[in-house]
């Protein structure tokens, strides 16, 4: 049984993960729908959050590797102009990236202790919900070096907010990326761009506790970690059609229908 409980938390990990609707949302309220227990929530996280940072990293990785590139090929070479986009580019992310920082090291332990009822869920799925569904005509016109200081700071108090369980990070900062006007497919961009300190910095802190893992659960934490990979890869190049396409009010009525059954089914 462990190994089918795990399986289907990696895949509901992995298509959740892109996507703008919550993948810790999903997997709590799995939990209290199948009334089924995880031994070692935070390692599970951890360990399936790795298979869905290797797939990103995988789709995203000329693009990182222009980014190193281009951001010591600025402070090292002499051409300044040839590499000074990427530069740029890298700086407004680490001031994304901050504001999330911040708020993550000052108050996650609390709120993962204490914002963790169905209730809250429910609201923090109206919450995408609503904000997905404010978003749904916005197409922008700046691209990618087009980004100011002041988007940037913008996006990072966005992405703060989604320390709370229950609120989706992408969802989050790709509503953010669209009401600072970036095009449909740069706001994509950057979204998951940021993805990348955050969930690295989000593992690294909680990497120690791994070492509580029993042997025993090491094969099925491995096996939703693939599987979490692979359904990754694919829920993103879902989502980026659907961005393309202008349809994420699709995710809206979804949240909001979540919300729903929420509140009636756990009345």
């Amino acid at each position: 049984m462990n190994y089918i409980k795990y399986l289907i938390l990696g895949i509901i990990q992995g298509i959740t993960e892109p996507l703008p609707i919550s993948s810790s949302g999903h997997i709590f309220l799995f939990k209290n729908l199948f009334e089924t227990e995880i031994f070692n929530t935070f390692n599970f996280e951890i360990i399936s959050n790795f298979g869905s940072f290797l797939a990103i990293l995988f789709i995203f990785r000329k693009d990182i590797i222009k980014l190193i590139k281009d951001f010591f090929g600025y402070i090292f070479s002499k051409e300044k102009i040839k590499y000074k986009n990427g530069f740029l580019y890298v700086i407004k992310m680490i001031i994304s990236t901050i504001p999330v920082g911040i708020t993550g090291l000052l108050f996650n332990d609390y709120l993962e202790t204490h914002f963790n009822s169905l209730n809250l869920l429910a609201f923090t799925f109206l919450f995408t919900s609503l904000m997905l569904f404010i978003v749904r005509n916005i197409k922008g016109e700046k691209g990618s070096n087009e980004i100011t200081f002041f988007d940037a700071i913008i996006i990072g108090l966005f992405e703060a907010i989604t320390i709370i369980p229950g609120i989706s990070r992408s969802g989050t900062v790709l509503v953010a990326c669209l009401i600072c006007h970036l095009k449909r497919d740069d706001a994509l961009k950057y979204t998951f761009m940021l993805y990348f300190p955050v969930s690295a910095g989000t593992m690294l802190l909680k990497a120690p506790d791994l070492l509580t893992t029993t042997t025993s659960l090491l094969l099925p934490y491995l096996l939703g970690m693939f599987a979490a990979l692979i359904t990754t890869y694919i829920s993103y190049k879902w989502l980026s059609n659907i961005v393309k396409n202008g349809k994420l009010w699709h995710f809206s009525i979804y949240c909001l229908l979540l919300t729903l059954f929420i509140f009636i089914y756990f009345r």
